[in-house]
């Protein structure tokens, strides 16, 4: 059975105000769907505020680790397709401090996934965001589908449990779950200044120095927003086909980069290459390379990524400036 329309399907998006959250939320809304948004803390720098997205969907107040928050929002708004984004992302917060990492990635996930278990009569649809953190740092390279989770610091175990529980809903009770692991996501909205894309913009754009914690030779992946939020779509139509749910796949954009090709990359777009990034070589409970195959995804759900690095980026830095000269 393929999958007709998102018009009239009522989605619950958990980390509704955070960079991938927000762009969701608006293409759900695009096609027609009926979104209830969970949302922990009202950010009005939040994209989902700034925009104007909050006032056409319903909102849901709470977090993660309350259960009957969780329970009643699928059983009073009869949801059809969950979006599990909900998470504490930031590794060195994770670091600095597990529990909270712990209680709402491990313990958001589950109380979510029990919810939809209760109201299996409702929920046919549960997309859940990994990250190619949950594999841990193992070297086989690329990572591939494949691999177990091995996640050994805070937030990659949080993650790699992530997994293990969506995986242990779908095989013991049959939930329709998919799972997305994703690389850096980068976009405009993300105002988590720690993070190398967003940091960077914002010094440059103020002619400092961008900090790099690390050695600047770690290697990631970095995926734009759009391309995402297309995964996280493609995936959840593709949850009408049995052979999908209890998978999990890699999206990435099959070029890895090292801190130092982005910093310079930017430096390069925003004409600033007169600024020298600043290196600490500071990073803690940080994997040195990571970057993912995304084969499996290209062959069964027909995803590619459409914006190359230079595209995205261009569209992250408009969004920045346009950003940073309101906050002057």
């Amino acid at each position: 059975m393929k999958f007709k329309s998102w018009q009239g399907c009522r989605v619950f998006v958990t980390g509704a105000t955070g960079i991938v959250g927000s762009s969701l939320v608006k293409e759900l809304l695009i096609k027609g769907a009926y979104v209830v948004a969970l949302i922990h803390d009202g950010d009005p720098q939040s994209e989902l505020y700034r925009s104007g997205t909050i006032q056409q969907v319903s909102v849901v107040n709470g977090s993660l680790e309350d259960f009957s928050v969780l329970e009643r929002a699928i059983n009073e708004h009869e949801i059809d397709t969950v979006f599990h984004l909900g998470a504490q992302t930031i590794v060195g917060a994770a670091y600095r401090s597990p529990l909270p990492t712990f209680e709402a990635n491990i313990r958001g996930t589950y109380n979510l996934l029990e919810a939809c278990r209760i109201h299996r009569d409702l929920v046919k649809r549960v997309v859940i965001a990994s990250s190619d953190k949950a594999y841990g740092e193992i070297d086989v390279l690329p990572y591939t589908e494949d691999l177990p989770p091995l996640g050994r610091h805070p937030y990659d175990v949080s993650k790699s449990c992530t997994d293990l529980i969506a995986q242990s809903y779908y095989y013991t009770f049959g939930l329709p779950v998919v799972i997305a692991r994703c690389g850096n996501i980068y976009g405009g909205g993300d105002l988590n200044w720690s993070r190398i894309i967003p940091g960077t913009i914002r010094s440059l754009f103020y002619g400092d120095r961008p900090i790099i914690r690390s050695d600047g030779t770690f290697t990631r992946d970095y995926v734009y927003v759009k391309d995402a939020v297309n995964a996280y779509m493609v995936m959840a139509e593709a949850l009408e086909e049995k052979q999908i749910q209890g998978e999990a796949f890699n999206f990435g954009p099959k070029q890895p980069r090292t801190v130092l090709e982005i910093v310079d990359a930017l430096r390069h777009l925003m004409g600033r290459e007169d600024i020298e990034p600043l290196i600490l070589n500071q990073a803690k409970a940080e994997i040195r390379d990571q970057y993912l195959s995304s084969q499996k995804a290209e062959q069964v759900l027909g995803w590619v990524p459409l914006y190359s690095l230079e595209k995205g980026l261009g569209e992250t830095i408009k969004w920045y400036k346009q950003f940073l000269k309101r906050e002057k």
